[in-house]
């Protein structure tokens, strides 16, 4: 999973990405509307976390620019502002829910998994390929019935190619979603996390699910 925080308090936003990462949750920050702008026509998210007061382009105006771009990324705003006008016009220019600062981050996590919950497009919390089976809130894996002792990072990465399961995922997509890393980087950071993965997912285990690509990348899909 991966989502988009602006705020433009570096503390707060900061706070978020922290929280976010202790779930497994890969986050990006910007800092004002513009930039956000651009990175959402960029980037693939999840879900926005939008402040309304930001400087130059305001929330408000964001989610009317994404909604007008036909963009329909999640976007919960987080604000201050906590008059009943303010969360009606949230909601009504295109918001999909509306949280008044400061809040308890373990709401936040369960308004996220509630939204997500809503859309056509998201599978469920748990999703089983052959005998390997993920739960995504709770942050647990087992094959087998067996729980996997996975790192965080290899947690994520599994989660990605379980949610993709039969879409094969280039090395660089996959750095780019898990290390927030660009083309040009060193992909080896992927080729030794999928060999830890293996061994952990596949090696003790039959049928093999995680599967190389020759040229191209990686796969998880029961053969």
């Amino acid at each position: 999973m991966r989502i988009l925080i602006v705020e433009d308090e570096e503390k707060t936003a900061l706070q978020l990405k922290r929280g976010l990462s202790e779930l497994n949750i890969t986050s990006d920050v910007s800092m004002n509307g513009l930039d956000a702008l651009t990175l959402a026509e960029k980037m693939e998210y999840d879900m926005i976390l939008l402040d309304v007061m930001l400087p130059g382009v305001d929330g408000w105006e964001v989610v009317k620019r994404l909604r007008a771009a036909n963009d329909h990324t999640p976007v919960l705003f987080l604000t201050a502002r906590d008059a009943v006008q303010d969360r009606v016009m949230g909601l009504q220019l295109g918001g999909d829910d509306y949280m008044v600062k400061p809040f308890a981050f373990s709401e936040l996590t369960a308004r996220i998994q509630t939204i997500l919950r809503r859309g056509h497009d998201i599978q469920p919390d748990v999703l089983r390929v052959a005998d390997l089976e993920v739960n995504f809130f709770a942050f647990r894996a087992t094959r087998s019935g067996k729980r996997l002792d996975l790192t965080q990072k290899e947690f994520s990465l599994l989660a990605l190619l379980m949610r993709h399961s039969g879409e094969v995922f280039t090395r660089s997509r996959i750095a780019e979603r898990i290390w927030d890393m660009d083309f040009g980087s060193d992909m080896k950071v992927v080729d030794v996390h999928m060999r830890n993965l293996r061994a952990k997912v596949d090696d003790p285990f039959e049928p093999k699910l995680l599967h190389t690509v020759r040229g191209v990348g990686y796969v998880l899909e029961e053969r």
